[in-house]
């Protein structure tokens, strides 16, 4: 049955890796001591530059923006491994027929989306934090995180809670069939 709670676990856990692509990962700030400015720096899983972000700044120092399209950071293995993840979520709500089946994509999908965020913050966000850096020569480097960070974090907790709700129902079916 469709109607089913982990249909709706699967659901959120593919809008949550959804999220990712919307929303930025990091922002990094950095103080240019040779020129007393502070320099701006933002992580998304696919690059694009960002007028509006040196407008919604507020500080007193003039800001100098840092490209990620300029940089040449690649996040292709960002981007594979999270659309993989939220497609396995959709496509894990269609094998209700067969729970065995769709737990093992489940487990799947959660292996990928663990993988995903550690790459995502032990060689994403490291490597463009040196990044720039050494393209900026600054110091006293700065990482605020965002949604694009924690939407994976909580896409692992539901499909958790999907896979425990596939193998509850797979107990009362396998109870109701010792039953017969």
């Amino acid at each position: 049955m469709i109607q089913r709670i982990q249909s709706f676990w699967l659901v959120l856990a593919a809008c949550c890796m959804a999220l990712c692509f919307m929303f930025p990962t990091a922002q990094y700030r950095l103080d240019m001591a040779a020129t007393g400015q502070k320099a701006e720096a933002r992580l998304d899983l696919i690059a694009q530059d960002n007028p509006e972000m040196l407008d919604q700044i507020q500080t007193i120092a003039p800001v100098v923006g840092y490209s990620q399209t300029a940089s040449g950071f690649k996040t292709w293995p960002l981007i594979v491994l999270a659309a993989l993840t939220g497609c396995i979520a959709v496509a894990a709500i269609f094998l209700f027929k067969n729970r065995v089946l769709q737990m093992r994509v489940v487990a799947v999908g959660f292996l990928l989306n663990v993988v995903y965020v550690f790459l995502l913050f032990f060689w994403a966000v490291d490597n463009y934090g040196k990044t720039v850096v050494q393209a900026l020569g600054g110091s006293n480097l700065q990482v605020t995180w965002f949604v694009g960070a924690y939407a994976p974090l909580a896409s692992i907790v539901l499909l958790v809670l999907a896979h425990r709700g596939i193998k509850k129902d797979e107990a009362t079916v396998r109870a109701a069939d010792r039953l017969r």
